[in-house]
């Protein structure tokens, strides 16, 4: 079903829900009810939180309004019957009032009548399965400061098949949660007393190390300089870049010998700073400089969700200033690059999108058409199909978004390629042309893997812990077979170490079985079983994270193996 088609049916759904908790709930105050990216919505204003139980008589209540096939019938009225009609439902009230000047419209079906604007289906019964999910407190119009709301989510489809389609996949997805993958693999935590900062243990520690490594080693090779600014910076360097009037509520401060500062919440400034140390010279540019910067944001508490929203993380940012001859050329390089760092890590496919001019822009027309013809042309003469977002782009310039697809074939957006004409103005940077006067460059914004912690979190969910050998904090263990063999099982491991292997050993006095399988919870790509007839041929039986089994393979050999397979980053 499309998703315009989809959203439709999952908006009518909220309505089909409140009609079903107000026959069961007389006094429940009613908030909002949208379709949300996945099913719907809605807030209502009730003396005590939703239990589990009252979600089953609720969703009873739905099939029942749902069978009776009522027609959704659209009404237009007055802001003065639309007062009179809501007269006993505050929030609807408080919408009503910002509706002055437009149309007000309301949908009935069966007794149930709701403010809206619309669509709906034609009718209850074209909603043919629904399945109520889970409960939240959400506060009125998402600010602190109001009530707090009780907000029930369902999810509804045009068949029965497709519901349970869905429901195997949010199964699946459950299994695969990063949160319960990084707890049961001792990668990293969550703590109270940081909340959105996540502690990375030393095996998520190996795992981060291993992206960092490679991701500095593609750039080095690329002619990046790798550069790292301070974290806390004064509050003139965040006026003059337009963050403090425009993103400090999302900003932490800080007060330094009575000066205001701010913890940085993104890292372009820093890098501006760097390039105007010294004059350039045209003939040095395009300047490329890449900084894993840690930044901080300050979230809203019930947005956090483990490294996928955070309020500390580094970002995978690179600055390149060049002038518009190069443009077109550098963005070719930076989608190249994008392409080798994903393939590396598993992901050959993702959506590219190209967000335009909007409304309230920086910079002439003839330079927001130059840079977002550039764009166009670097994607297609690389033969990349692109959906083009109108009026999306950035205030400063438009860009280019990539959206990988995981095993789930859920699409995460992680890179992006921003044009800026703003901060060059803003930072009055320059270079010296080769009719020795001064020259603008063109900025360009550009993050890969885009936030490392929500980039890990995205691997862990699309391999289910099971990460390529490349990256796993422990690429092999080595279990002895009995007492007698430690020696030797010690001796395998020393001679994986010494080629750079991780590994460790398992020489308790447990049975192999229960050995093997609690290496195999740990997700270790390969496990190395070791008695009389393994030592005596310098051998092991190696059992891999599929299942599959090999007997007796030279120890030396398997080492070769496994140092091409790290190599190659299968």
């Amino acid at each position: 079903m499309e998703r315009e088609k989809l959203e439709t049916l999952w908006h009518s759904s909220s309505h089909v829900m409140a009609d079903a908790v107000r026959q069961i709930f007389p006094n429940a105050k009613l908030g909002i009810g949208p379709a949300a990216r996945e099913g719907f919505y809605y807030d209502f204003d009730v003396e005590k939180p939703f239990a589990a139980e009252d979600l089953e008589k609720i969703e009873k209540a739905m099939k029942e309004i749902v069978k009776k096939n009522y027609k959704f019938d659209r009404k237009e009225i007055s802001k003065g019957e639309a007062e009179k009609q809501f007269a006993k439902e505050p929030y609807k009230l408080e919408l009503i009032e910002g509706l002055e000047g437009q149309t007000i419209s309301t949908y009935s079906h069966g007794a149930f009548t709701d403010l809206c604007r619309g669509p709906h289906v034609q009718s209850t019964g074209e909603i043919k399965a629904v399945k109520l999910l889970r409960t939240a407190g959400a506060y009125w119009r998402g600010s602190e400061k109001n009530k707090m709301l009780q907000r029930i989510y369902g999810i509804s489809f045009p068949s029965e098949q497709e519901l349970q389609e869905y429901l195997k996949k949010q199964k699946e997805i459950g299994e695969r949660n990063h949160i319960k993958i990084g707890k049961d693999l001792d990668l990293f935590s969550i703590h109270v007393e940081a909340p959105g900062m996540p502690f990375f243990h030393d095996k998520g520690m190996i795992v981060l190390d291993e992206i960092v490594e490679f991701w500095k080693e593609e750039h080095r090779k690329r002619g990046y300089e790798i550069v790292t600014t301070p974290m806390i910076l004064n509050k003139s360097l965040w006026l003059q870049s337009g963050h403090w009037d425009h993103y400090k509520d999302n900003m932490f401060f800080t007060e330094i010998e009575e000066q205001e500062f701010a913890v940085k919440p993104m890292n372009c400034p820093g890098g501006i700073l760097i390039f105007s140390e010294k004059r350039h010279s045209y003939r040095e540019l395009p300047i490329k400089m890449a900084e894993l910067g840690i930044v901080h944001r300050n979230e809203r508490s019930g947005v956090l969700n483990g490294l996928f929203r955070v309020r500390k993380f580094t970002q995978d940012d690179a600055h390149i200033y060049c002038t518009e001859a190069q443009l077109k050329d550098e963005i070719k390089k930076v989608i190249e690059l994008t392409k080798v760092l994903y393939s590396a890590f598993g992901f050959n496919e993702y959506q590219v999108e190209l967000s335009t001019k909007p409304e309230k822009a920086m910079g002439s027309d003839e330079t927001w058409e130059h840079a977002t013809k550039s764009l166009k042309a670097a994607l297609n003469e690389m033969g990349i199909q692109f959906k083009v977002n109108p009026g999306e782009g950035a205030f400063y310039g438009p860009k280019i978004d990539f959206h990988i697809k995981d095993a789930l074939e859920r699409n995460w957006q992680c890179g992006t390629i921003q044009v800026d004409f703003s901060m060059p103005e803003k930072f009055d940077m320059y270079y010296i042309g080769e009719d020795d006067k001064k020259h603008r460059p063109v900025m360009i914004h550009r993050a890969l893997l885009g936030s490392l912690e929500r980039f890990f979190g995205v691997l862990l969910e699309n391999y289910a812990g099971a990460l390529p050998l490349w990256l796993s904090p422990v690429q092999a263990k080595v279990i002895a077979l009995a007492d007698r063999h430690s020696e030797y099982v010690e001796k395998i491991a020393a001679e994986m170490r010494a080629k750079g292997i991780r590994v460790e050993t398992d020489v308790r006095n447990e049975s192999v079985s229960k050995k093997v399988r609690e290496a195999q919870m740990q997700k270790i790509p390969y496990i190395l079983v070791a008695g009389d007839l393994e030592a005596g041929k310098n051998a092991a039986t190696i059992r891999k994270r599929s299942g599959e089994l090999e007997k007796e393979v030279p120890v030396q050999k398997f080492i070769e193996r496994m140092l091409a397979e790290i190599k190659e980053k299968k």
